[in-house]
């Protein structure tokens, strides 16, 4: 039987010392949710590996230090409201509430049902239903129903910066998105400044193109 609890702690412990997690908030939230129970029964004891692994649609769930390189950089605080743009397994979801608990909320988009159904599953099992809200639709476009939103993720490469979703964002929000081509892609981070936008590129990374009006 694996030990998923010291496998998720040895991994955590990695990640601080290559330094992909740098804050006791974001640590905390990744010892706490068990990557196993959002992935494909088949692959439960390859959870703890630090890399992207299939979920089924050709899409993935994300490495470990991404999901750490994106919670970091999002500077995430409790009471957020928060827009994710691809669900994939729920996966990426679950740490970021926990870091926003126990007042702010996830309204998470996946254009896929198959997989919507798939994360809805893991997040009720898991506990963390209350904490998000799976959208079927193109996250491409954002969510305009419960704009605006403190904090924006992208789990998916863009072929540039989605406009919906930097108008969609409060005074000083932040956006974090992969842009580039359908293969790589760079990391940017949007902040709204008033009327001002800065970007800042935080380096490359590989995800599964964002398909929709404002995608590949």
């Amino acid at each position: 039987m694996v030990d998923f609890e010291f496998e998720r702690n040895s991994l955590v412990d990695d990640l601080k010392m290559r330094g992909y997690v740098t804050s006791k908030a974001v640590e905390d939230a990744m010892r706490r949710v068990p990557r196993e129970e959002f992935l494909p029964a088949e692959l439960r004891e390859e959870a703890y590996v630090d890399s992207p692994l299939p979920i089924g649609e050709g899409q993935t769930i994300s490495a470990p230090h991404m999901v750490a390189i994106m919670a970091e950089n999002l500077d995430l605080k409790t009471g957020q409201k928060i827009l994710e743009v691809g669900t994939g397994s729920g996966y990426h979801a679950a740490v970021c509430a926990e870091v926003i608990a126990p007042d702010g909320h996830i309204y998470s988009i996946e254009r896929i049902t198959s997989l919507a159904s798939f994360a809805e599953d893991n997040l009720k099992r898991t506990g963390y239903a209350k904490l998000v809200t799976v959208i079927l639709g193109d996250g491409s476009k954002g969510l305009p129903d419960h704009a605006p939103y403190d904090r924006i993720f992208v789990a998916a490469g863009a072929p540039d910066v989605p406009s919906p979703l930097t108008a969609q964002l409060t005074p000083g929000g932040k956006l974090l998105v992969p842009v580039g081509t359908r293969w790589y892609q760079d990391l940017i981070r949007v902040t709204r400044q008033g009327a001002k936008l800065e970007k800042e590129n935080l380096g490359g990374c590989v995800f599964v193109p964002l398909v929709g009006e404002y995608g590949h």
